[in-house]
């Protein structure tokens, strides 16, 4: 087909292809990111589970970081939420991932000192959300590698 396409038509299709491959690669990237700043060290992830409590207050937004929220509160599975923010990102947006609940910055940084009911902590953080930040190159590359073979098979039959 592409054989009877003028010049200017092909790279138009290279153009779009790219595109499409680029918005990909983004979404799968951050799906993985938030798929994994949320497994479980029983899983060989870096969060600790107890109640899931943590890992279901991560929330998704593309106007503005998720704020911590104070006070005691049990927050809901929001992956389908996450996923639907995910899947509709587009190329020059920016998507904030943050955890909701109170102790979480605690569980991820640790904590040294006292807290507000007057307990003594020396807790070492599980650095679950830097990790993940670190690995943002290597993500993006296995994202690239995920998402080439879907692209290298050709456009799909236009229906």
């Amino acid at each position: 087909m592409a054989e009877n396409l003028s010049f200017t038509a092909q790279v138009s299709e290279w153009v779009k292809a790219e595109q499409e491959r680029e918005a990909a690669v983004l979404r799968t990237a951050a799906q993985m990111v938030a798929n994994n700043v949320r497994t479980s060290v029983a899983q060989g992830g870096r969060i600790p589970v107890d109640t899931g409590n943590l890992k279901n207050s991560l929330m998704a937004s593309t106007t503005s970081m998720p704020t911590v929220e104070q006070g005691e509160k049990e927050y809901p599975d929001q992956s389908g939420e996450i996923e639907l923010i995910i899947a509709n990102l587009d190329v020059g947006e920016t998507l904030y991932l943050g955890f909701q609940a109170a102790y979480g910055p605690r569980m991820n940084y640790g904590f040294v000192g006292e807290d507000s009911l007057g307990r003594l902590y020396n807790q070492a953080g599980f650095g679950f959300v830097d990790a993940e930040a670190q690995d943002w190159p290597q993500t993006v590359k296995r994202a690239e590698e995920t998402v080439r073979g879907r692209f290298e098979a050709g456009p799909s039959p236009r229906t």
